[in-house]
């Protein structure tokens, strides 16, 4: 059986089932449904196929992306690309669930691929404190810091979260915000927004701002249809909240308009910022305040960093790269009435 009798069996081109056979985002869940289960009912395996597995074992670098609809990831997986490419090397991209297991899939593929090394874009270091020993080729971490892990072959490229997050509160609360809330995320220790949650943690503290966690903080996944459904839930549970924190772009976008739908506009009534500094979010009306992150310099160090340790075997490298807070339009100085109306 080969992908076109698939294609035949379950009614679509074979383009939709290359795509779904290669877990690209890009195809729906009934779809892939559908190709899956012809694909079960008749044993096909995609992985025997000869001659993809020859041109791609042992050579292409694989880059294992942690989320469907994070826009940070698709800058960075963009210019990855076209920095290997440059660098003479192929790249081959997989696209994983948010909530999966991400070492348990770069484990297969060492076993199937035979990848020289692998790329995580976004990662739980929970999992791989518990996983992580078995993969023995030169890996690096975006986006996260693995440097507490101490695997000798994991190195890591980050921006600081947590004090850009502190400076996100300070910014607010520089601007007459008392009542922040703050969207998104996972909680979890290992994720990446933990890091976040910590620094707008340590600014309300310093800044005696009030916080309840349970009543300010709304968490969700990285999507603008779920950033929207919890920013509505936030601002029904807290109708007193001047500003709202989304932990990344994506998420403010949803935020802004739920706010709007809400009969609110922004920044008059609440101001937003975001995490990221994506290119949409120069685009946006208003224009996003957001975090930049350097995607790419990251890429650029990050691609020389996971090479030199394929070509080279040296020891694990860590960075933290600068960010930039910046002001946007989406953010209102609150007057000196507003400031002592909240205040009370």
């Amino acid at each position: 059986m080969t992908i076109k009798d698939i294609a035949r069996l379950s009614g679509f081109g074979v383009a939709t089932v290359s795509r779904v056979l290669n877990h690209h985002p890009d195809v729906s869940e009934e779809t892939r449904r559908r190709v899956m289960a012809v694909v079960e009912e008749n044993g096909f395996q995609p992985n025997n196929n000869a001659k993809h597995l020859k041109q791609q074992a042992g050579t292409s670098i694989a880059v294992i992306v942690k989320g469907t609809q994070n826009m940070l990831f698709a800058d960075l997986v963009e210019r990855i690309q076209a920095l290997l490419r440059d660098a003479g090397r192929d790249a081959s991209v997989y696209y994983l669930d948010e909530d999966a297991d991400e070492v348990a899939y770069a484990l297969k593929l060492c076993r199937e691929r035979k990848p020289p090394g692998i790329m995580f874009l976004g990662g739980d270091l929970e999992l791989f404190q518990a996983g992580f020993q078995a993969i023995n080729i030169p890996c690096l971490l975006l986006t996260n810091s693995a440097q507490a892990l101490g695997f000798g072959n994991l190195s890591s490229i980050t921006t600081n979260d947590e004090e850009a997050a502190y400076q996100v509160i300070r910014f607010l609360a520089d601007r007459g915000h008392r009542h922040i809330g703050v969207l998104g995320g996972n909680w979890s220790c290992a994720q990446i927004s933990y890091s976040r949650f910590l620094g707008c943690q340590r600014a309300f503290r310093e800044l005696h701002l009030p916080f309840d966690a349970v009543r300010q903080c709304e968490p969700c996944r990285y999507s603008m249809p779920e950033a929207y459904a919890a920013a509505r839930r936030l601002l029904e549970r807290c109708p007193e909240l001047t500003a709202i924190f989304a932990v990344s772009d994506v998420m403010a976008m949803g935020a802004i308009r739920a706010i709007r739908d809400m009969g609110r506009r922004v920044p008059e009534d609440i101001s937003v910022v975001g995490f990221d500094g994506i290119s949409m979010s120069d685009y946006l009306v208003p224009r996003l305040a957001t975090v930049h992150q350097n995607t790419q310099h990251m890429a650029e160090r990050g691609v020389d960093v996971l090479l030199r340790g394929i070509e080279r075997r040296g020891p694990p490298f860590h960075e933290v790269v600068p960010f930039q807070l910046t002001a946007g339009e989406s953010v209102a100085r609150l007057p000196l009435s507003a400031r002592d109306a909240s205040a009370s």
